[in-house]
């Protein structure tokens, strides 16, 4: 397990601890203002709530019972109002003989009074009045039983002090504390949940994924190897008799003659099946890297210096745009191989006129299945653009699109970046050119 990985667990953990505190602290919180809810509630003070909450709640179904007259007009639901509003005038009749004090029943009688004006402006209505004229009154009447009731409340709250205060304050910041805590939690959840899947299974994933194509391509490659150097030894066999005997028979010819032109034709013919026959041994069976630390700045400039006058004649310009000072462990002279290859097929695409852009660049990104610190040695074109078509099939053996092509130079590229601990990618688009990029790691895996 890498070091961010390390530190990531351990914030979790952090953050796990200070959520189990947190959750803690909030539960002492509960349940003292509970504790302290129990002991300060009196007789008094719950009978003061039960009578406002009842007269906020009749109120609240005088006006929805009102608002269904309104709007349907039928006998019943005038009556069900009705009995509704005597119902709740008897009930405030009741409560003057609960309280104690003339003050709390002079209260309760002015919310009476306030009651039959209410009652007395919606029989208004009902019997005709305009209900723009009358709803002020209405709720005019409404707003003052509410507002009775709520100095009634007051008063009974009077010998209490500041509990009502003390109580809201500290619902509050229980109510501020469970919800920072159920927040936090969300918040810790999802991010356990994506810290578990980037940094654990998806790598894992994408590490089994590699490794079983990985292995089935050994195991093919292995046989293809095995293949390849007996397919190698058989053919060049025949080719170097066929080779010996043409420059025998071509002694005996005259230049210039068309048998001569012939046996030209078909020394480069087999010059020509040499060379598949090596890039296929290359290709099944590559060398192994032999790793050396080096400069990536210079190796750019060894490849500026040794293709530059060959692509001048053609108009094409090879330059150095950017290049980093840091050193790579890798083979140098299978990248310088392989990024040659990568000029001359640039080179192809460009045909004449053109830029060849060479740079090496750090960066951070995904290889192998994980992030690492690489250099990224790009060649890049002002070319056409590879078409769709042939990008899927790019790295595939003896796939071209040249007359002359073998069709293996990626596909040797890409192994032999490949053996470097690297990976060859692309980047390209239409009249816009073609990038390159072997990304190698700044230190090799162990």
């Amino acid at each position: 397990m890498n070091a961010s990985v390390t530190r990531r667990l351990l914030a979790l953990t952090s953050a796990l601890a200070l959520l189990a505190l947190l959750i803690g602290w909030s539960a002492v919180v509960s349940w003292r203002a509970i504790r302290k809810l129990r002991t300060s509630v009196t007789t008094s003070q719950v009978e003061s709530s039960r009578i406002v909450d009842h007269v906020q709640g009749e109120v609240l179904k005088l006006d929805s019972l009102l608002l269904k007259y309104r709007a349907s007009r039928h006998d019943e639901d005038w009556q069900k109002f009705e009995r509704e509003g005597q119902a709740l005038n008897a009930w405030l009749d009741r409560q003057k003989i609960a309280l104690n004090t003339e003050h709390e029943k002079a209260m309760v009688e002015e919310i009476k009074a306030a009651s039959e004006s209410y009652l007395g402006a919606a029989r208004e209505i009902a019997e005709g009045a305009k209900p723009l004229d009358k709803l002020p009154e209405v709720e005019a009447a409404e707003q003052r039983m509410l507002n009775l009731g709520l100095e009634l409340a007051h008063t009974h709250h009077e010998a209490l002090g500041g509990f009502v205060a003390s109580m809201q304050h500290s619902l509050t910041l229980l109510q501020a504390v469970v919800f920072a805590a159920l927040l936090t939690l969300v918040l810790l959840a999802t991010w356990a949940a994506l810290f578990v899947y980037r940094e654990m299974i998806a790598p894992l994933r994408v590490e089994l994924i590699e490794s079983q194509a990985l292995a089935a391509r050994r195991e093919k490659l292995a046989s293809l190897g095995v293949l390849a150097a007996g397919v190698a030894h058989e053919i060049r066999n025949p080719l170097t008799a066929i080779k010996a005997r043409l420059f025998t028979q071509q002694k005996a010819l005259t230049q210039g003659s068309r048998e001569y032109t012939d046996a030209e034709f078909i020394g480069r013919e087999i010059d020509r099946l040499e060379k598949i026959v090596s890039d296929f041994l290359r290709f099944a069976r590559p060398a192994e890297p032999e790793r050396v630390p080096f400069s990536a700045a210079n190796l750019l400039r060894e490849i500026r210096e040794l293709m530059a006058p060959e692509l001048r004649e053609a108009s094409i310009e090879l330059a150095v745009e950017q290049a980093v000072e840091a050193q790579v462990v890798a083979d140098p002279e299978q990248l310088k191989q392989v990024l040659i290859n990568l000029v001359k097929n640039a080179a192809e695409a460009l045909g004449k006129d053109g830029t060849i852009k060479l740079r090496a660049i750090e960066s951070r990104i995904p290889l192998g299945g994980r992030s690492r610190d690489v250099v990224v040695f790009e060649v890049a074109d002002s070319g056409p653009g590879i078409p769709a078509d042939v990008q899927e099939r790019l790295f595939d053996p003896f796939f071209t699109t040249k007359p002359s092509g073998t069709g293996l130079g990626l596909s040797i590229a890409a192994r032999m970046v490949q053996k470097n601990g690297g990976a060859l990618r692309f980047q390209t688009a239409a009249n816009r050119g073609t990038t390159f990029g072997i990304v190698l790691p700044v230190k090799p895996e162990p």
